[in-house]
């Protein structure tokens, strides 16, 4: 079980070797730390699928596009370890920026297009070093499989693009968002939420929600959509709605005439916390 932390490289692969040769099914959940229920659902899963369940605990640098956000990115190591433990984690991957990064980075990978809109637009390189993290990642353990939240889900279009063009032999598992009784989806951040912030917070949740019946009601024109769930958003100097867009699912490009699945995602701050969530939704088929 996982009670100590892997940190190096060689040392990660040199223990999930042995376990490869004996064709053991290897499951990577890549985290940011500071782990909580929806972490443990993507365990879970992890857990139920493969023989190896690892989980990689680090703080990409590489993602952040303003230094205090980094700084400010919660860590708790100790009870990110407990959790894994509690799961049945085998092995919790540690490493530290200077494993991971020895020297800057010369090489990275570019996301392209599925990265353009959304969380792109506001995050400047932030995808870039998603996917650069999230191939290393991939290569350092050489799961057959790996598991992320549908609660980013521009990362995970991101992801899944990566494997695709990269060839990785991996499969990538989206595991559905985690809530909170009112619709506030789980994230690592919702710890900066004060009190008062926090009761806010769930407005985003109900603009998408708004959103999806919309469109599940027959609603095609995008802006339409969007500007209905707006209204949803309270009028708050505490609340900023950094983005609402309809996208495709595939390559998160904004959808202008609705005549298929769509994801309507959105980026909200409440007070200097930032949050997104997504959900789906289809126009109804009628028989």
């Amino acid at each position: 079980m996982a009670a100590d932390a892997v940190t190096g490289i060689g040392a990660m692969r040199a223990l999930l070797a042995p376990l490869r040769h004996r064709d053991k099914t290897i499951g990577l959940v890549p985290t940011m730390g500071a782990l909580h229920a929806g972490h443990a659902r993507l365990i879970e899963r992890a857990r139920i699928d493969c023989d190896c369940v690892v989980v990689s605990i680090f703080v990409n640098p590489l993602q952040f596009d303003r230094k205090d956000d980094l700084d400010r990115y919660p860590r708790a190591l100790d009870a990110d370890l407990a959790l894994c433990t509690s799961r049945g984690v085998d092995f919790a991957f540690a490493p530290t920026a200077a494993e991971m990064y020895p020297k800057a980075p010369v090489c990275t990978v570019d996301p392209g297009r599925v990265a353009e809109h959304c969380c792109g637009r506001y995050r400047p390189r932030h995808f870039t070093g998603v996917a650069t993290v999230v191939l290393k990642l991939l290569d350092i353990v050489q799961p057959d499989v790996a598991y992320f939240g549908e609660k980013d889900a521009q990362q995970l279009a991101v992801i899944r693009r990566l494997v695709s063009d990269f060839n990785v032999p991996v499969t990538v598992i989206g595991v559905p968002t985690v809530r909170e009784a009112d619709g506030l989806a789980l994230s690592s951040r919702n710890r900066h939420l004060s009190p008062a912030e926090r009761r806010l917070a769930p407005s985003l949740y109900d603009a998408l929600t708004d959103a999806a019946s919309h469109v599940a009601a027959g609603m095609t024109d995008a802006e339409d959509v969007k500007r209905h769930a707006a209204t949803r958003i309270p009028t708050d100097e505490r609340v900023r709605l950094e983005y609402l867009e309809v996208v495709d699912p595939d390559d998160f490009q904004p959808v202008e005439r609705i005549a298929g699945p769509v994801v309507i995602a959105g980026a909200m701050w409440v007070g200097g916390t930032r949050l997104i969530d997504n959900v789906r939704s289809s126009p109804r088929t009628t028989s």
